[in-house]
């Protein structure tokens, strides 16, 4: 097995003392800038990394940024979300060459305990934050901890503290008692990157409601998500606007998976006044709608009209092809990482909105049967 070089493997080949090479790697007065470029490059020859524990245990930066994902894992494998913005964080993360710590777990329980954790251990400079919860103990642990943040998703300003760019103050649950005390007094940074899903939403139900549709379904992903409750708020709130029957158009939850998509559309389609057009929290439940419609004779768009709340290939290559939403999902963890990296050099918290998605319509919908 190849050995990594060490410090004094440097000093050796630059012929300098190691406390040299230590000034010169850590940017700290005490040797000349032509000793200083020549260790340097003889670091860079030898494929010197610096020793990310090290740097912890010295109060310096652990050069990696975390994310940990509290889903049912047999979500994950078939939805493209996650796989784009995680894509997103990644390019703005590899150019400056610091590391995603990634993790999945069971549940909020869980992922309270790994913040717990990589404070602890210094395994992490800061995290993204995914799934803001409605009562959600996330934000009050990493005030606590004094681990910088972005959480991604939210629909309120971020968490203010003293010169916050945030545009109001909100909320904040007091911290868990069990929770190791905060490494120092300064304020948490906890930025937020927002979404418009009143906004998306709205131009959903614009189209359907455009179509000729007064019977729309919604079905959502999980309860308790703040995305999932804004969805469904903005679809009554929609609803209400357009002067639909409050009693026609509904949402149930689900926990994204292709299985329950597929309950949620027999359920549904099966009540003696089923919908006649259905909007789906993700493309893999929408497909699964689709299949579920054609076994019961449905056609789509014919019978039952079909949206996808995110596109993706799935929609693009379904027959018919699914209406989605089309937003730049690597965008919107390009801009997360952006934020994050600008709280870890410094910066103040702040919020900020990704793009508004846009509607694509395709052929999976049109206007409602005849005899509706």
């Amino acid at each position: 097995m190849a050995r990594r070089p060490t410090i004094k493997d440097i000093a050796r080949q630059a012929g300098v003392s190691e406390s040299a090479v230590s000034f010169a790697l850590n940017n700290r007065p005490g040797v000349s800038q032509d000793t200083r470029a020549r260790i340097r490059r003889v670091a860079e020859e030898l494929g010197w990394q610096p020793n990310s524990a090290a740097r912890a245990l010295s109060g310096e930066q652990s050069g990696a940024v975390g994310l940990v994902l509290a889903r049912p894992a047999h979500t994950l494998g078939v939805e493209s979300f996650f796989l784009q913005l995680v894509s997103g964080i990644q390019e703005v993360l590899a150019a400056g060459r610091i590391a995603l710590l990634f993790q999945v777990v069971e549940d909020l329980d869980a992922e309270c305990a790994v913040y717990r954790r990589w404070w602890a251990e210094r395994r992490v400079d800061g995290v993204v934050v995914v799934d803001p919860r409605t009562d959600d103990p996330r934000p009050a642990l990493l005030e606590q901890l004094a681990l910088p943040a972005v959480t991604v998703g939210e629909t309120g300003p971020a968490s203010a503290s003293p010169g916050s760019e945030s545009d109001s103050e909100s909320d904040s649950a007091s911290p868990d008692s069990a929770a190791p005390a905060a490494p120092s007094a300064a304020p948490a940074a906890l930025s937020a990157v927002r979404a418009d899903d009143a906004g998306a939403m709205a131009q959903v139900l614009d189209h359907l409601h455009g179509l000729g549709h007064r019977r729309i379904a919604h079905v959502a992903g999980m309860p308790g998500l703040a995305h999932t409750e804004r969805r469904i708020t903005s679809l009554r709130a929609e609803a209400r606007r357009l002067g639909l029957d409050p009693g026609q158009v509904r949402s149930v939850t689900t926990d994204y998976s292709d299985a329950e998509g597929a309950e949620a559309t027999r359920r549904i389609l099966a009540e003696p006044e089923p919908p006649t057009a259905i909007v789906y929290d993700n493309d893999v439940m929408a497909v699964a709608g689709v299949a579920v419609a054609s076994e019961l004779g449905i056609p789509v768009p014919g019978g039952l009209s079909v949206v996808a709340w995110d596109d993706s290939a799935l929609c693009r290559v379904t027959r018919p092809r699914l209406t989605a939403l089309v937003r730049d999902t690597a965008g919107f963890g390009r801009l997360a990482a952006e934020e994050l990296l600008a709280l870890l050099a410094g910066g103040r918290p702040r919020s900020r909105e990704s793009e508004l998605p846009r509607l694509e319509p395709r052929e999976s919908t049109a206007p409602p049967p005849a005899a509706y």
